[in-house]
């Protein structure tokens, strides 16, 4: 048996393509009864739009860790926040799962490290593909997707949405046991 299904190819990256990313996930999530959705939001826009439009479903917003773009700092609003809690979304803020660590040795020593290489060959499919990856894997170590399910992941390019796929996510430590079933849209770079 052979199933058939559409993938979408935007002609730019970019936040333009938000509300039709999150048109076609939602729809591929119907098709498959897929009810979990994890999504990459930096300051939270995505995340409040994901949470109304996946009204129904488990959402889980993965955002960057605290001190990631400066020592102390949270790019997440707290109005954001706010607003995606209040939808029955969840919040996930931690280390990236290709960074952590990682990232103060190659700061501290100027040398590349696993996750770099990993992160990288990833983005030969797009930073979106990257990042949906790496948000599985992440809130698969927080424990709120399960390596047992299908989710679908949404990320972008650099703002907005531009990217989704299917996914059964795995831990970090299993990283290589994750499987991206479909690519549901992403940029054509």
């Amino acid at each position: 048996m052979a199933i058939e299904s559409n993938t979408v190819y935007f002609n730019s990256p970019g936040a333009e393509n938000t509300g039709e990313t999150l048109r076609l996930a939602k729809a591929r999530a119907e098709e498959l009864g897929i009810k979990r959705i994890v999504v990459a939001s930096t300051t939270g826009d995505i995340g409040v739009k994901a949470a109304e439009e996946f009204k129904d479903y488990k959402v889980v917003v993965v955002s960057h860790a605290t001190g990631f773009k400066a020592p102390g700092t949270q790019e997440l609003t707290a109005e954001n926040k706010a607003r995606i809690e209040k939808l029955g979304a969840e919040i996930f803020t931690g280390a990236h799962a290709f960074g952590g660590v990682a990232h103060a040795v190659r700061k501290t020593f100027g040398t590349h490290v696993l996750g770099d290489f990993m992160a990288n060959t990833l983005r030969m499919f797009g930073q979106g593909i990257k990042v949906t990856i790496e948000i599985s894997l992440m809130a698969a170590d927080a424990g709120l997707i399960s390596p047992d399910e299908e989710v679908i992941a949404i990320a972008g390019t650099a703002r907005g949405a531009d990217t989704a796929i299917v996914v059964k996510p795995a831990h970090a430590h299993d990283a290589f046991s994750l499987r991206v079933k479909e690519i549901i849209c992403k940029p054509r770079l």
